[in-house]
Protein backbone atom coordinates (compact mmCIF):
# COMPACT_ATOMS: atom_id res chain seq x y z
CA UNK A 1 0.00 0.00 0.00
CA UNK A 2 1.68 3.48 -1.16
CA UNK A 3 2.39 5.72 1.83
CA UNK A 4 0.21 8.68 0.86
CA UNK A 5 -2.32 6.11 0.30
CA UNK A 6 -2.52 5.02 4.02
CA UNK A 7 -5.63 6.07 6.24
CA UNK A 8 -5.10 6.24 9.84
CA UNK A 9 -4.57 3.29 12.11
CA UNK A 10 -8.08 3.66 13.87
CA UNK A 11 -9.64 3.54 10.05
CA UNK A 12 -8.66 0.01 9.29
CA UNK A 13 -10.98 -2.24 8.80
CA UNK A 14 -10.85 -5.39 10.94
CA UNK A 15 -11.00 -8.15 8.34
CA UNK A 16 -11.41 -12.03 10.13
CA UNK A 17 -9.39 -14.40 8.54
CA UNK A 18 -11.15 -17.42 7.27
CA UNK A 19 -8.36 -19.92 8.28
CA UNK A 20 -10.30 -22.88 6.66
CA UNK A 21 -9.74 -21.09 3.12
CA UNK A 22 -6.44 -20.70 4.12
CA UNK A 23 -6.21 -24.03 5.16
CA UNK A 24 -7.19 -25.02 1.66
CA UNK A 25 -4.88 -22.50 0.04
CA UNK A 26 -1.94 -24.21 1.71
CA UNK A 27 -2.54 -27.21 0.67
CA UNK A 28 -3.29 -26.26 -3.48
CA UNK A 29 -0.07 -24.53 -3.11
CA UNK A 30 1.92 -27.67 -1.91
CA UNK A 31 0.55 -29.87 -4.67
CA UNK A 32 1.51 -27.23 -7.21
CA UNK A 33 4.81 -27.06 -6.07
CA UNK A 34 5.14 -30.87 -6.20
CA UNK A 35 3.54 -30.86 -9.26
CA UNK A 36 5.31 -28.11 -11.19
CA UNK A 37 6.97 -28.89 -14.30
CA UNK A 38 9.81 -26.14 -14.60
CA UNK A 39 11.47 -24.51 -12.06
CA UNK A 40 10.03 -21.59 -12.69
CA UNK A 41 6.37 -22.55 -11.91
CA UNK A 42 7.95 -24.10 -8.95
CA UNK A 43 8.76 -20.18 -7.93
CA UNK A 44 5.29 -18.95 -8.93
CA UNK A 45 3.45 -20.91 -6.48
CA UNK A 46 6.02 -20.03 -3.87
CA UNK A 47 5.50 -16.37 -4.50
CA UNK A 48 1.87 -17.15 -4.06
CA UNK A 49 2.63 -19.04 -1.09
CA UNK A 50 4.46 -15.80 0.21
CA UNK A 51 2.05 -13.19 -0.95
CA UNK A 52 -1.16 -15.30 0.75
CA UNK A 53 1.09 -15.22 4.00
CA UNK A 54 1.31 -11.44 4.03
CA UNK A 55 -2.42 -11.43 3.92
CA UNK A 56 -2.91 -13.31 6.78
CA UNK A 57 -0.04 -11.84 8.83
CA UNK A 58 -2.02 -8.26 8.46
CA UNK A 59 -5.24 -9.64 9.66
CA UNK A 60 -4.00 -11.58 12.63
CA UNK A 61 -1.94 -9.10 13.33
CA UNK A 62 -4.74 -6.17 13.53
CA UNK A 63 -6.80 -8.77 15.96
CA UNK A 64 -4.23 -9.37 17.88
CA UNK A 65 -3.40 -5.49 18.11
CA UNK A 66 -7.09 -4.33 18.85
CA UNK A 67 -7.13 -6.80 21.57
CA UNK A 68 -3.27 -5.53 22.98
CA UNK A 69 -5.06 -1.86 23.19
CA UNK A 70 -8.14 -2.93 24.79
CA UNK A 71 -8.38 -6.97 26.17
CA UNK A 72 -11.89 -5.77 28.06
CA UNK A 73 -13.34 -5.56 24.89
CA UNK A 74 -15.78 -9.27 24.11
CA UNK A 75 -15.43 -9.07 20.36
CA UNK A 76 -11.46 -8.74 20.44
CA UNK A 77 -11.30 -11.49 22.63
CA UNK A 78 -13.96 -13.40 20.90
CA UNK A 79 -11.83 -13.58 17.81
CA UNK A 80 -8.34 -14.25 20.04
CA UNK A 81 -9.76 -17.26 21.03
CA UNK A 82 -10.74 -17.82 17.54
CA UNK A 83 -7.19 -17.75 16.51
CA UNK A 84 -5.96 -19.23 19.59
CA UNK A 85 -7.80 -22.30 18.78
CA UNK A 86 -7.24 -21.99 15.01
CA UNK A 87 -3.45 -21.17 14.24
CA UNK A 88 -2.15 -24.42 15.10
CA UNK A 89 -3.98 -26.29 12.53
CA UNK A 90 -3.22 -24.14 9.96
CA UNK A 91 0.76 -24.18 10.99
CA UNK A 92 0.59 -27.89 10.45
CA UNK A 93 -0.51 -27.33 6.34
CA UNK A 94 1.62 -24.93 6.28
CA UNK A 95 4.03 -26.97 7.24
CA UNK A 96 3.02 -28.94 4.27
CA UNK A 97 4.11 -26.08 2.05
CA UNK A 98 7.94 -25.54 3.79
CA UNK A 99 7.94 -29.46 3.50
CA UNK A 100 7.13 -29.42 -0.40
CA UNK A 101 9.71 -26.74 -1.10
CA UNK A 102 12.43 -28.38 0.55
CA UNK A 103 11.71 -31.45 -1.30
CA UNK A 104 11.18 -29.91 -4.62
CA UNK A 105 13.85 -31.27 -7.37
CA UNK A 106 14.13 -27.63 -8.32
CA UNK A 107 15.80 -26.88 -5.05
CA UNK A 108 18.75 -25.93 -6.18
CA UNK A 109 17.53 -23.22 -8.31
CA UNK A 110 15.09 -22.22 -5.95
CA UNK A 111 17.70 -21.77 -3.55
CA UNK A 112 19.66 -19.43 -5.87
CA UNK A 113 16.56 -17.35 -6.37
CA UNK A 114 15.57 -17.11 -2.85
CA UNK A 115 18.98 -18.17 -0.43
CA UNK A 116 20.09 -21.16 1.30
CA UNK A 117 19.38 -19.54 4.59
CA UNK A 118 15.41 -19.59 3.65
CA UNK A 119 15.48 -23.06 3.91
CA UNK A 120 18.04 -23.84 6.86
CA UNK A 121 14.56 -21.71 8.37
CA UNK A 122 12.15 -24.24 6.75
CA UNK A 123 13.70 -26.93 8.72
CA UNK A 124 13.56 -25.88 12.04
CA UNK A 125 10.61 -24.75 11.44
CA UNK A 126 9.54 -28.71 10.33
CA UNK A 127 11.77 -30.06 13.37
CA UNK A 128 9.35 -27.47 15.63
CA UNK A 129 6.26 -28.27 14.80
CA UNK A 130 3.89 -30.88 13.43
CA UNK A 131 0.06 -32.30 13.57
CA UNK A 132 1.07 -34.17 16.32
CA UNK A 133 1.03 -31.60 19.22
CA UNK A 134 -1.62 -29.38 17.50
CA UNK A 135 -3.48 -29.84 20.88
CA UNK A 136 -0.54 -29.06 22.79
CA UNK A 137 -0.50 -25.92 20.86
CA UNK A 138 -4.02 -24.66 21.04
CA UNK A 139 -3.53 -25.07 24.98
CA UNK A 140 -0.52 -23.09 24.86
CA UNK A 141 -2.40 -20.37 22.84
CA UNK A 142 -5.02 -20.21 25.69
CA UNK A 143 -2.79 -20.17 28.58
CA UNK A 144 -0.72 -17.26 27.22
CA UNK A 145 -4.20 -14.86 26.71
CA UNK A 146 -5.32 -16.30 30.06
CA UNK A 147 -1.78 -15.21 31.45
CA UNK A 148 -1.41 -11.85 29.42
CA UNK A 149 -5.17 -11.17 30.59
CA UNK A 150 -4.74 -11.57 34.24
CA UNK A 151 -1.64 -9.14 34.32
CA UNK A 152 -3.54 -6.54 32.04
CA UNK A 153 -6.10 -6.81 34.50
CA UNK A 154 -4.43 -6.12 37.46
CA UNK A 155 -6.15 -3.55 39.43
CA UNK A 156 -4.36 -1.58 42.16
CA UNK A 157 -5.48 0.41 45.33
CA UNK A 158 -3.26 3.30 46.41
CA UNK A 159 -4.25 6.43 47.92
CA UNK A 160 -7.90 6.38 47.12
CA UNK A 161 -7.27 5.25 43.72
CA UNK A 162 -7.03 2.44 41.63
CA UNK A 163 -3.84 1.69 38.91
CA UNK A 164 -2.70 -0.88 36.48
CA UNK A 165 0.80 -2.38 36.86
CA UNK A 166 2.25 0.18 34.89
CA UNK A 167 0.52 3.32 36.16
CA UNK A 168 2.48 2.60 39.51
CA UNK A 169 5.83 2.83 38.18
CA UNK A 170 6.04 6.77 38.45
CA UNK A 171 4.93 6.42 42.47
CA UNK A 172 7.59 3.88 42.98
CA UNK A 173 10.64 5.45 41.44
CA UNK A 174 8.87 8.85 43.27
CA UNK A 175 11.08 11.72 45.19
CA UNK A 176 9.51 10.83 48.89
CA UNK A 177 10.63 7.62 50.10
CA UNK A 178 7.05 7.12 52.02
CA UNK A 179 5.49 7.08 48.91
CA UNK A 180 8.08 4.62 47.21
CA UNK A 181 7.66 2.55 50.18
CA UNK A 182 3.57 2.72 50.19
CA UNK A 183 3.49 2.15 46.49
CA UNK A 184 5.73 -0.83 46.70
CA UNK A 185 4.03 -2.23 49.49
CA UNK A 186 0.34 -2.10 47.43
CA UNK A 187 2.50 -2.90 44.43
CA UNK A 188 3.85 -6.25 45.51
CA UNK A 189 1.22 -6.90 48.24
CA UNK A 190 -1.46 -6.94 45.18
CA UNK A 191 0.65 -9.17 43.38
CA UNK A 192 0.93 -11.66 46.34
CA UNK A 193 -2.70 -12.67 46.11
CA UNK A 194 -2.38 -13.52 42.81
CA UNK A 195 0.76 -15.57 42.77
CA UNK A 196 -1.02 -18.97 43.15
CA UNK A 197 -2.87 -17.97 40.58
CA UNK A 198 -0.56 -17.32 38.13
CA UNK A 199 2.03 -20.04 39.10
CA UNK A 200 -0.36 -22.62 38.48
CA UNK A 201 -1.09 -21.22 34.55
CA UNK A 202 2.92 -21.41 34.54
CA UNK A 203 2.97 -24.91 36.12
CA UNK A 204 0.61 -25.66 32.83
CA UNK A 205 2.45 -23.68 30.57
CA UNK A 206 5.40 -25.75 31.62
CA UNK A 207 3.79 -29.06 31.54
CA UNK A 208 2.34 -28.59 27.85
CA UNK A 209 5.78 -27.67 26.73
CA UNK A 210 7.54 -30.60 27.72
CA UNK A 211 4.70 -32.83 26.06
CA UNK A 212 5.18 -30.84 22.84
CA UNK A 213 8.58 -31.62 22.99
CA UNK A 214 8.23 -35.72 24.04
CA UNK A 215 5.88 -35.93 21.18
CA UNK A 216 8.54 -34.35 18.89
CA UNK A 217 11.42 -37.01 20.08
CA UNK A 218 12.98 -34.65 22.40
CA UNK A 219 14.77 -34.84 25.24
CA UNK A 220 13.63 -31.64 26.71
CA UNK A 221 12.04 -28.43 25.85
CA UNK A 222 14.87 -26.83 25.75
CA UNK A 223 15.62 -28.64 22.71
CA UNK A 224 12.77 -27.49 20.79
CA UNK A 225 12.54 -23.61 22.58
CA UNK A 226 16.13 -23.18 20.65
CA UNK A 227 14.66 -24.52 16.87
CA UNK A 228 11.19 -22.46 17.60
CA UNK A 229 13.19 -19.69 18.43
CA UNK A 230 15.61 -19.79 15.43
CA UNK A 231 18.92 -20.31 17.25
CA UNK A 232 20.70 -21.25 13.71
CA UNK A 233 24.15 -20.88 14.89
CA UNK A 234 24.79 -20.91 18.51
CA UNK A 235 23.68 -23.86 21.26
CA UNK A 236 22.69 -24.51 24.91
CA UNK A 237 27.01 -24.47 25.59
CA UNK A 238 27.38 -20.92 23.90
CA UNK A 239 24.67 -19.64 25.67
CA UNK A 240 25.89 -21.20 29.11
CA UNK A 241 29.93 -19.39 28.23
CA UNK A 242 28.12 -16.39 27.25
CA UNK A 243 26.32 -16.32 31.08
CA UNK A 244 29.40 -16.78 32.67
CA UNK A 245 31.40 -13.90 31.03
CA UNK A 246 28.45 -11.75 32.28
CA UNK A 247 28.75 -13.29 35.44
CA UNK A 248 32.46 -12.55 35.54
CA UNK A 249 32.71 -9.37 33.86
CA UNK A 250 29.04 -7.80 34.80
CA UNK A 251 28.05 -8.75 37.94
CA UNK A 252 30.54 -7.04 40.23
CA UNK A 253 30.50 -3.91 38.12
CA UNK A 254 26.80 -3.80 38.45
CA UNK A 255 27.20 -4.35 42.41
CA UNK A 256 29.42 -1.34 42.37
CA UNK A 257 27.04 0.83 40.48
CA UNK A 258 24.42 -0.12 42.69
CA UNK A 259 26.44 0.63 46.11
CA UNK A 260 27.44 3.78 44.11
CA UNK A 261 23.65 4.57 43.49
CA UNK A 262 22.43 3.99 47.30
CA UNK A 263 24.97 6.31 48.54
CA UNK A 264 24.30 8.92 46.12
CA UNK A 265 20.80 8.94 46.83
CA UNK A 266 21.87 9.57 51.08
CA UNK A 267 19.39 6.34 52.41
CA UNK A 268 21.28 5.16 55.47
CA UNK A 269 19.36 1.88 55.70
CA UNK A 270 18.68 1.16 52.00
CA UNK A 271 15.65 -1.26 51.30
CA UNK A 272 14.54 -3.14 48.35
CA UNK A 273 12.15 0.33 46.71
CA UNK A 274 14.97 2.42 46.63
CA UNK A 275 16.63 1.28 44.07
CA UNK A 276 13.95 3.05 41.72
CA UNK A 277 15.83 6.19 42.83
CA UNK A 278 18.98 7.63 41.23
CA UNK A 279 19.22 10.66 43.01
CA UNK A 280 18.21 11.82 45.81
CA UNK A 281 17.00 15.10 43.84
CA UNK A 282 14.24 12.10 42.30
CA UNK A 283 15.08 10.52 38.80
CA UNK A 284 15.38 11.96 35.46
CA UNK A 285 11.71 12.77 34.31
CA UNK A 286 10.53 13.47 30.73
CA UNK A 287 9.57 17.00 30.04
CA UNK A 288 6.14 17.73 29.02
CA UNK A 289 2.76 15.73 27.56
CA UNK A 290 2.65 12.52 25.45
CA UNK A 291 2.24 14.80 22.68
CA UNK A 292 4.94 17.02 23.48
CA UNK A 293 7.00 14.34 23.16
CA UNK A 294 6.27 12.99 20.09
CA UNK A 295 6.92 16.94 18.86
CA UNK A 296 10.53 16.46 20.37
CA UNK A 297 10.69 12.91 19.06
CA UNK A 298 10.09 14.23 15.62
CA UNK A 299 12.69 17.13 16.17
CA UNK A 300 15.27 14.75 17.18
CA UNK A 301 14.90 12.12 13.98
CA UNK A 302 15.00 15.24 11.98
CA UNK A 303 18.11 16.05 12.95
CA UNK A 304 19.69 12.26 13.20
CA UNK A 305 19.05 11.05 9.66
CA UNK A 306 16.34 11.73 6.84
CA UNK A 307 15.39 8.50 6.72
CA UNK A 308 15.12 8.33 10.89
CA UNK A 309 12.91 12.01 10.40
CA UNK A 310 10.53 10.75 7.53
CA UNK A 311 9.70 7.44 8.98
CA UNK A 312 8.65 8.84 12.31
CA UNK A 313 6.54 11.56 11.27
CA UNK A 314 5.01 8.82 8.63
CA UNK A 315 4.39 6.84 11.94
CA UNK A 316 2.77 9.77 14.05
CA UNK A 317 0.83 11.57 11.33
CA UNK A 318 -0.68 7.95 11.09
CA UNK A 319 -1.46 7.56 13.99
CA UNK A 320 0.76 4.11 14.35
CA UNK A 321 1.95 4.92 17.80
CA UNK A 322 -0.74 3.75 20.80
CA UNK A 323 1.94 4.97 23.93
CA UNK A 324 -0.59 5.87 26.78
CA UNK A 325 -1.41 3.47 29.37
CA UNK A 326 -5.17 3.38 29.86
CA UNK A 327 -7.38 0.25 32.19
CA UNK A 328 -8.15 -2.88 30.29
CA UNK A 329 -4.73 -2.13 27.96
CA UNK A 330 -1.99 -5.19 28.05
CA UNK A 331 0.92 -4.45 30.19
CA UNK A 332 4.30 -3.85 28.49
CA UNK A 333 5.38 -2.56 25.06
CA UNK A 334 6.11 -4.10 21.64
CA UNK A 335 6.49 -3.04 18.14
CA UNK A 336 4.42 -5.32 15.06
CA UNK A 337 4.33 -5.25 11.31
CA UNK A 338 1.52 -4.86 8.49
CA UNK A 339 3.45 -6.53 5.42
CA UNK A 340 0.42 -5.44 3.30
CA UNK A 341 0.15 -1.98 4.83
CA UNK A 342 4.30 -1.94 5.18
CA UNK A 343 4.06 -0.15 7.84
CA UNK A 344 5.01 -1.00 12.06
CA UNK A 345 3.01 -0.30 15.05
CA UNK A 346 3.88 1.06 18.29
CA UNK A 347 2.07 0.10 21.02
CA UNK A 348 2.91 0.85 24.73
CA UNK A 349 2.09 2.10 28.02
CA UNK A 350 3.75 5.60 29.20
CA UNK A 351 3.80 6.33 32.78
CA UNK A 352 5.55 9.58 33.18
CA UNK A 353 8.79 8.22 33.75
CA UNK A 354 12.19 7.87 31.46
CA UNK A 355 10.51 5.02 30.14
CA UNK A 356 8.47 6.93 28.06
CA UNK A 357 11.68 8.66 26.45
CA UNK A 358 13.04 4.83 26.07
CA UNK A 359 9.92 3.63 23.91
CA UNK A 360 10.41 6.48 21.41
CA UNK A 361 13.87 5.09 21.08
CA UNK A 362 13.89 1.30 21.55
CA UNK A 363 10.35 1.02 20.02
CA UNK A 364 10.84 3.39 17.08
CA UNK A 365 14.65 1.24 16.77
CA UNK A 366 12.55 -1.61 16.02
CA UNK A 367 10.31 0.27 13.65
CA UNK A 368 13.01 1.81 12.29
CA UNK A 369 14.47 -1.44 10.47
CA UNK A 370 10.90 -2.72 9.55
CA UNK A 371 10.56 0.23 7.08
CA UNK A 372 14.27 -0.52 5.82
CA UNK A 373 13.64 -4.12 5.60
CA UNK A 374 10.24 -3.69 3.86
CA UNK A 375 10.84 -4.43 0.07
CA UNK A 376 12.39 -7.42 1.04
CA UNK A 377 10.72 -9.77 -1.20
CA UNK A 378 10.78 -12.86 0.64
CA UNK A 379 8.75 -12.62 3.88
CA UNK A 380 11.30 -14.75 6.29
CA UNK A 381 14.00 -12.30 5.41
CA UNK A 382 12.52 -9.20 6.61
CA UNK A 383 13.20 -9.01 10.08
CA UNK A 384 15.75 -11.07 11.89
CA UNK A 385 15.43 -13.56 14.55
CA UNK A 386 14.59 -11.82 18.09
CA UNK A 387 18.40 -11.05 19.43
CA UNK A 388 19.42 -9.63 16.26
CA UNK A 389 16.08 -7.41 15.92
CA UNK A 390 17.02 -5.96 19.40
CA UNK A 391 20.25 -5.10 18.15
CA UNK A 392 18.08 -2.55 16.03
CA UNK A 393 16.31 -1.00 18.95
CA UNK A 394 18.90 -1.10 21.51
CA UNK A 395 21.26 0.63 19.05
CA UNK A 396 18.40 3.40 18.90
CA UNK A 397 18.95 4.03 22.32
CA UNK A 398 21.92 5.23 22.09
CA UNK A 399 22.59 6.55 18.33
CA UNK A 400 19.72 8.83 20.13
CA UNK A 401 21.76 10.25 23.50
CA UNK A 402 23.05 13.29 22.15
CA UNK A 403 19.28 14.65 21.40
CA UNK A 404 18.49 14.14 25.19
CA UNK A 405 18.65 17.65 25.97
CA UNK A 406 14.75 17.61 24.07
CA UNK A 407 13.41 15.77 26.60
CA UNK A 408 15.75 16.17 30.10
CA UNK A 409 16.38 19.72 31.71
CA UNK A 410 19.55 17.59 33.17
CA UNK A 411 20.44 15.39 30.36
CA UNK A 412 23.51 13.90 31.69
CA UNK A 413 21.65 12.16 34.74
CA UNK A 414 19.53 10.88 31.93
CA UNK A 415 22.40 9.57 29.95
CA UNK A 416 24.17 8.34 32.83
CA UNK A 417 21.30 6.22 34.37
CA UNK A 418 20.53 5.07 31.23
CA UNK A 419 23.66 3.52 30.37
CA UNK A 420 24.63 2.44 34.38
CA UNK A 421 21.03 0.66 34.03
CA UNK A 422 21.84 -0.65 30.55
CA UNK A 423 24.99 -2.65 31.93
CA UNK A 424 22.95 -3.84 35.01
CA UNK A 425 20.68 -5.59 32.96
CA UNK A 426 22.98 -7.88 31.63
CA UNK A 427 22.94 -9.98 35.04
CA UNK A 428 18.92 -9.69 35.18
CA UNK A 429 19.01 -10.96 31.88
CA UNK A 430 20.74 -13.52 32.19
CA UNK A 431 19.20 -14.64 35.87
CA UNK A 432 16.11 -15.37 33.02
CA UNK A 433 17.75 -17.05 30.70
CA UNK A 434 19.37 -19.85 33.24
CA UNK A 435 16.13 -19.79 35.00
CA UNK A 436 14.26 -20.85 31.78
CA UNK A 437 17.02 -23.79 31.15
CA UNK A 438 16.09 -25.10 34.99
CA UNK A 439 12.60 -25.09 34.37
CA UNK A 440 12.47 -26.86 31.31
CA UNK A 441 15.18 -29.50 32.14
CA UNK A 442 12.88 -30.49 35.66
CA UNK A 443 9.24 -29.64 34.18
CA UNK A 444 8.39 -31.85 37.32
CA UNK A 445 9.52 -29.18 39.41
CA UNK A 446 6.41 -27.76 41.77
CA UNK A 447 6.06 -24.25 41.81
CA UNK A 448 8.03 -23.67 45.54
CA UNK A 449 10.70 -25.55 43.88
CA UNK A 450 11.11 -23.40 40.75
CA UNK A 451 10.81 -20.05 43.56
CA UNK A 452 13.77 -21.42 45.38
CA UNK A 453 15.59 -22.02 41.86
CA UNK A 454 15.20 -18.21 41.13
CA UNK A 455 16.43 -17.20 44.52
CA UNK A 456 19.34 -19.47 43.46
CA UNK A 457 20.25 -18.09 40.65
CA UNK A 458 19.40 -14.04 41.91
CA UNK A 459 22.18 -14.70 44.73
CA UNK A 460 24.92 -15.76 41.77
CA UNK A 461 23.92 -12.87 39.29
CA UNK A 462 22.56 -9.88 41.27
CA UNK A 463 23.21 -10.93 44.66
CA UNK A 464 23.34 -6.87 45.88
CA UNK A 465 19.70 -6.95 45.08
CA UNK A 466 18.41 -9.75 46.86
CA UNK A 467 20.24 -8.31 49.82
CA UNK A 468 17.78 -5.43 50.55
CA UNK A 469 14.51 -7.39 50.10
CA UNK A 470 14.25 -7.03 53.96
CA UNK A 471 10.63 -8.09 54.88
CA UNK A 472 9.03 -8.14 51.24
CA UNK A 473 8.08 -11.79 51.36
CA UNK A 474 7.01 -11.79 47.61
CA UNK A 475 10.62 -10.92 46.52
CA UNK A 476 11.98 -12.73 48.88
CA UNK A 477 10.60 -15.74 48.17
CA UNK A 478 11.36 -15.32 44.68
CA UNK A 479 7.93 -14.46 42.98
CA UNK A 480 9.83 -11.90 40.74
CA UNK A 481 10.10 -13.84 38.12
CA UNK A 482 5.80 -13.63 37.74
CA UNK A 483 5.44 -10.61 36.29
CA UNK A 484 8.16 -10.80 33.45
CA UNK A 485 5.79 -11.66 30.57
CA UNK A 486 8.49 -13.29 28.14
CA UNK A 487 8.90 -15.89 30.78
CA UNK A 488 5.14 -17.29 29.86
CA UNK A 489 4.17 -15.93 26.50
CA UNK A 490 7.73 -16.28 24.69
CA UNK A 491 10.01 -18.92 26.40
CA UNK A 492 14.12 -18.09 25.60
CA UNK A 493 13.20 -15.27 24.45
CA UNK A 494 15.12 -13.35 26.70
CA UNK A 495 18.84 -14.13 26.46
CA UNK A 496 18.16 -12.11 23.26
CA UNK A 497 17.75 -8.61 25.44
CA UNK A 498 21.14 -9.16 26.38
CA UNK A 499 23.21 -10.27 23.35
CA UNK A 500 21.70 -7.04 21.79
CA UNK A 501 22.74 -5.04 24.38
CA UNK A 502 26.21 -6.28 24.06
CA UNK A 503 25.76 -5.61 20.48
CA UNK A 504 24.45 -2.26 21.11
CA UNK A 505 27.18 -0.93 23.45
CA UNK A 506 29.44 -2.13 20.47
CA UNK A 507 27.40 0.55 18.44
CA UNK A 508 27.72 3.01 21.02
CA UNK A 509 31.61 2.52 21.63
CA UNK A 510 31.93 3.14 17.73
CA UNK A 511 29.44 6.01 17.43
CA UNK A 512 31.56 8.18 20.01
CA UNK A 513 34.67 7.96 18.28
CA UNK A 514 33.24 7.66 14.49
CA UNK A 515 29.67 8.82 14.41
CA UNK A 516 29.47 8.47 10.27
CA UNK A 517 30.93 4.72 10.19
CA UNK A 518 28.48 4.03 13.17
CA UNK A 519 25.46 5.12 11.20
CA UNK A 520 26.44 3.75 8.28
CA UNK A 521 27.41 -0.12 9.52
CA UNK A 522 23.69 0.15 11.56
CA UNK A 523 22.19 0.90 8.93
CA UNK A 524 23.56 -1.90 6.98
CA UNK A 525 22.30 -4.09 9.23
CA UNK A 526 18.61 -2.75 9.61
CA UNK A 527 18.66 -3.42 5.78
CA UNK A 528 20.01 -7.02 5.89
CA UNK A 529 17.05 -7.76 8.27
CA UNK A 530 16.95 -11.50 8.69
CA UNK A 531 18.55 -12.53 4.96
CA UNK A 532 21.45 -14.03 7.75
CA UNK A 533 21.59 -16.07 11.03
CA UNK A 534 23.06 -13.99 13.93
CA UNK A 535 26.27 -14.40 14.51
CA UNK A 536 26.71 -14.04 10.91
CA UNK A 537 24.94 -10.64 10.26
CA UNK A 538 27.29 -9.59 13.51
CA UNK A 539 30.49 -10.55 11.36
CA UNK A 540 28.83 -9.27 8.37
CA UNK A 541 28.63 -6.11 9.79
CA UNK A 542 31.85 -6.32 10.42
CA UNK A 543 31.65 -5.95 14.49
CA UNK A 544 32.58 -8.36 17.53
CA UNK A 545 30.57 -11.79 18.68
CA UNK A 546 29.78 -11.50 21.81
CA UNK A 547 29.98 -15.05 22.32
CA UNK A 548 33.53 -14.74 21.71
CA UNK A 549 35.95 -15.16 25.03
CA UNK A 550 37.08 -11.70 25.81
CA UNK A 551 34.26 -9.49 24.33
CA UNK A 552 32.27 -8.58 26.77
CA UNK A 553 35.04 -7.61 28.81
CA UNK A 554 36.71 -5.35 25.70
CA UNK A 555 33.08 -3.99 24.99
CA UNK A 556 32.15 -2.90 28.92
CA UNK A 557 35.73 -1.46 29.94
CA UNK A 558 34.91 1.68 27.82
CA UNK A 559 31.73 1.98 29.12
CA UNK A 560 33.40 2.67 32.36
CA UNK A 561 35.18 5.38 31.47
CA UNK A 562 32.27 7.13 29.58
CA UNK A 563 30.20 6.69 33.44
CA UNK A 564 32.70 8.59 34.80
CA UNK A 565 32.89 11.39 32.67
CA UNK A 566 29.29 12.45 33.15
CA UNK A 567 28.42 15.57 35.11
CA UNK A 568 26.13 14.51 37.30
CA UNK A 569 26.60 16.63 39.73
Amino acid sequence: MAEKTLPPFEEWPLRVPNLNKATEQCKIIAEEIRSASTQEDALKAIKKYFKMGDKLSDQVQLIQVRYTCDTTNKKYKKLVDMLDEGLPSLSAVDNEVKKAILESKFRPYLEQKLGTHLFTMFEFSLRAFDERIIEEAVEENKLSTEYSTLIAGCKIEFRGQTYNLSQMGKFMQDLDRETRKEASKAFYGYLSTRVDEIEAIYDKLVKVRDRMAKKLGYASYVELGYLRMGRYDYNQEDVAGYRDQIAATVTPLAGKLAKEQLKRIGVSKPQYYDFALSFKEGNPLPIGTTEEKIERAKKMYDELSPEASHYFRFMADHHLLDLETRPGKQSGGYMTYFPIHQVPFIFSNFNGTSGDVDVLTHEFGHSFQGFMGKDIKVPDYRCPTMEGAEIDSMSMEFFTHPYMHLFFENPERYRYVHLADSISFLPYGVTVDEFQHWVYLHPEATPAERDEEWCRLEEKYTPYKRALYGDNEYLAKGHRWLTQGHIFESPFYYIDYTLAQVMAFQFFNLDRKNHELAWKRYLKLCKMGGKYPFRTLVTKDHMKDPFAPGVIKSTIAPLTKVLKGYDIA
